[in-house]
């Protein structure tokens, strides 16, 4: 019978980058070269009436695929260019392209090598030194360190935050964390929680005391250059801060804090700074229980020696993705740190930085979406399968349009909040639009977090075993996509957010919604190839309206039960208007049109399929829990 013996790779295979990985094997037993069509010689020799047939031995096998190999990403990304040539004033656009094709190069050239370095060379916890004494260093590669310089480099913050192109800047900024985010090696969440350290330190007014910092947070010198943390979950979880928080803050002769607790997931902890949010203790040694206890507190990690502020690192996680990013459990033991919000204000203070952050969790979805789409394209055109290459297969193709379909969608959501975004921040933003951006944020945060799983998902697929093969680079964006739908709030999480949005508006930021998918809709209004896409649109817009005047009379309940299928429907029908809109502007492509209509063809009202399903009533919450349960010892209490 035949054997097959497994191959083992050789000692000098060593793993430098995703797509050269192992390419020699050394085998035993039965080897063929796929695609090349050879045979191998088989000798039977007759031993005591059964026939054995050793295979020729072969000293290295290769694998005979092309890998894909994406271009200047800024180049080939058509809808992002086409996005900045209908909004960019003419020479806003000009400068900027060519300093993004510039970027381009070099995400290329010098920065995806470097990523996947961080990607190879985890950060390592030292808590010891080889003298017994405690050092607790956490040990981070060349490359970590020198992705923290390139950020400075190229003004990965301080674009925000010079505004040299006025309102437009937070667009520009966006645009070059979109390309950078999958070639970042995991720098991109350090870089989301610095923004937000910056926003929260200027909407503050940048008081004397913070300037340092600010000026630190956005500086393009490598060597002045800080990150930094926010370190707000503990114990009991991250998204129910009020209720969670058990870190407390004694106050000192000098007017500064010490704070003590644990924060049970610290993100960048090897940052310089980070904010976080403690119970003042009064006079009586008692704290204020509930958010409106919370104080937002600024500390440095590390003092001028670069000894740890009264720190200690429990360990660090062991996370799921994201490993090229060091997030630890720390003892804060009186760690020395400033008040910077109003006492009692601190959960209001860090609005800001949750805009941001969600924001910033946003452009990592839709970065990993289309360097997906972007690598199973290019393999479309080398891969053979059954005769002929996988672009001339339809099925192959229809699957990878689907997914173009999505990440356009998700885009054009991105980029419409950096737009509403860079008004605000520059008094620009009418009323309306701000109602808008609170409630974009929450929406498409929650919406693309969920898309990136499943186009990344769905694009390792199209690679076959291929995409299941650690060496590809492929499983490391499909594990680091796989957080964007938790950190900064869960789907049900922000799905009340949103809620709360409407509430908050007294329904107001409804109707700016509708008027405003009302008025990109009428931009189409010449176009016959868009008529039906408009029609969907509208007629989704409808039901919309019409659940949101039933559920004002049905109340909070069955409201909340809705909240995600009814933020789904926000999503869906505000890109699908972003879509047309897109498509019908002057010069626009027929895949512009294309893609639009293929938006539009969805369910774009999920929460009105439902609550058509009686999914939202009462009856329908008990059986859900009757399912959960079904068998379990829990059931019987219920």
């Amino acid at each position: 019978m035949f054997t097959l013996a497994l191959c083992r790779p050789t000692a000098t295979c060593r793993l430098r980058h995703g797509w050269d990985r192992c390419q020699a094997w050394s085998c035993r037993g039965f080897s063929t070269t796929a695609g090349q069509g050879q045979q191998v010689s088989l000798q039977e020799k007759q031993v005591g009436g059964d026939v054995e047939m050793p295979v020729a031995r072969r000293e290295a096998e290769t694998l005979f695929q092309e890998r894909p190999e994406p271009g200047n990403q800024y180049l080939e990304d058509a809808l992002l260019r086409s996005y900045l040539e209908a909004h960019l004033p003419p020479k806003v656009l000009e400068e900027v392209s060519q300093e993004l094709e510039g970027f381009g190069n070099r995400l290329l050239t010098k920065i995806r090598p470097l990523g996947w370095e961080c990607e190879l060379n985890p950060p390592v916890f030292r808590q010891y030194d080889a003298w017994g004494q405690r050092v607790d260093h956490i040990v981070t590669c060349s490359a970590w360190k020198r992705m923290k310089e390139i950020a400075a480099e190229e003004g990965l913050i301080a674009e925000a935050y010079e505004r040299r192109y006025s309102n437009w800047s937070r667009v520009y900024q966006a645009v070059k964390l979109y390309l950078f985010s999958t070639a970042s090696g995991g720098f991109n969440c350090p870089l989301a929680m610095t923004d937000g350290a910056a926003k929260v330190i200027e909407s503050l007014g940048t008081p004397a005391s913070l300037k340092n910092a600010f000026d630190h947070l956005t500086s393009r010198d490598p060597r002045k250059f800080w990150t930094s943390g926010q370190w707000m979950t503990e114990r009991r979880g991250g998204s129910d801060v009020a209720n969670g928080t058990e870190t407390v803050a004694r106050k000192q002769p000098d007017g500064t804090y010490r704070l003590y607790g644990f924060k049970w997931f610290t993100s960048a902890a090897d940052s310089d700074m980070a904010l976080t949010l403690a119970r003042i203790v009064d006079a009586e040694g008692h704290v204020k229980q509930g958010s409106g206890g919370l104080s937002l507190f600024f500390l440095r990690v590390r003092d001028e020696e670069e000894k740890l502020n009264s720190i200690q690192v429990q360990r660090l996680k062991e996370k799921l993705g994201t490993r090229q990013m060091a997030t630890a459990e720390l003892w804060l033991n009186g760690a020395k740190a400033e008040l910077i919000s109003a006492e009692g204000r601190g959960v209001a203070s860090i609005s800001n930085m949750l805009n941001i952050t969600r924001i910033h969790n946003v452009i990592g979805a839709v970065a990993s979406m289309r360097r997906m789409i972007s690598l199973s394209r290019e393999y479309a055109l080398k891969r053979v399968v059954f005769g002929k290459l996988l672009k001339d297969h339809p099925l192959h193709m229809q699957t990878i349009a689907r997914m173009e379909v999505q990440t356009r969608g998700a885009f054009l959501l991105l980029m419409e909040m950096v737009r509403l975004l860079g008004l605000a921040e520059t008094n620009m933003a009418s009323e309306q639009d701000q109602l808008l951006l609170r409630l974009l944020v929450p929406v498409a945060k929650l919406y693309t977090g969920k898309q990136a799983t499943a186009v990344a998902t769905e694009a390792m697929e199209s690679f076959g075993g291929q995409g299941y093969m650690e060496d590809t680079g492929l499983p490391v964006i499909v594990r680091d996509a796989l957080v964007l739908s938790i950190w900064e709030g869960t789907t049900n999480v922000l799905s009340l957010d949103v809620l709360r949005s409407l509430t908050k508006s007294q329904g107001q930021v409804m109707a700016v919604f509708f008027s405003t998918v009302q008025n990109k809709l009428e931009l189409a209004s010449s176009s016959a190839e868009l008529q039906p896409a408009v029609q969907w649109v509208r007629d989704a817009a409808g039901r919309l309206t019409r659940f949101c005047q039933g559920a004002a009379a049905e109340g909070a309940a069955p409201m909340e039960l809705a909240a995600r299928d009814f933020s789904y429907s926000l999503a869906r029908i505000y890109a699908g208007a972003l879509l047309i809109e897109h498509a019908a502007r002057p010069g626009s492509s027929c895949t512009d049109v294309c893609a639009a209509q293929r938006w539009c063809r969805q369910e774009l009202c999920p929460v009105a399929a439902e609550l058509g399903n009686g999914s939202y009533s009462a009856e329908e919450s008990s059986m859900d829990s009757a399912l959960v349960y079904a068998g379990s010892p829990a059931g019987s209490r219920l």
